[in-house]
């Protein structure tokens, strides 16, 4: 049974998909994984994220240990986000699902053209 957000579940891999659980926070992670970046940099990186969104994960990774947020005092003020050295740990695991997302993908455009080529009915 799948366990919310706010319950805690003994699982390790429930655990750890309640870390990186989200649309972005493994994109956040890899951008962040090359250095730290302030909010607009990360913004202009993933293009397709909103901003609401961006800071909604950005807090959550703070709030979880994953990321560090440390906020100059300068006018206007200016944010920056880091891997901490804890999130630093989950680097690997991230490399490792990356390999797998990318086998997979390939996977699923073989298919989908071999289908294709089964029931191809001319151009459209």
């Amino acid at each position: 049974m799948p366990v919310s957000k706010k319950e805690f579940s003994p699982c390790p891999i429930d655990a750890m998909l309640s870390v990186v659980d989200g649309r972005w926070k493994g994109t956040i992670l890899w951008r962040l994984s090359e250095g730290p970046m302030r909010t607009s940099e990360l913004r202009r990186s993933i293009p397709e994220i909103t901003e609401r969104m961006l800071i909604r994960h950005l807090h959550e990774l703070v709030k979880d240990g994953i990321l560090i947020r440390r906020q100059e005092s300068t006018v206007p003020p200016c944010v920056r986000y880091s891997i901490s050295s804890y999130g630093q740990t989950l680097l690997p695991v991230l490399e490792v699902i990356c390999t797998w997302g990318r086998r997979h993908l390939q996977r699923m455009t073989e298919r989908s053209r071999r289908a294709g080529a089964r029931y191809s009915w001319g151009s459209c």
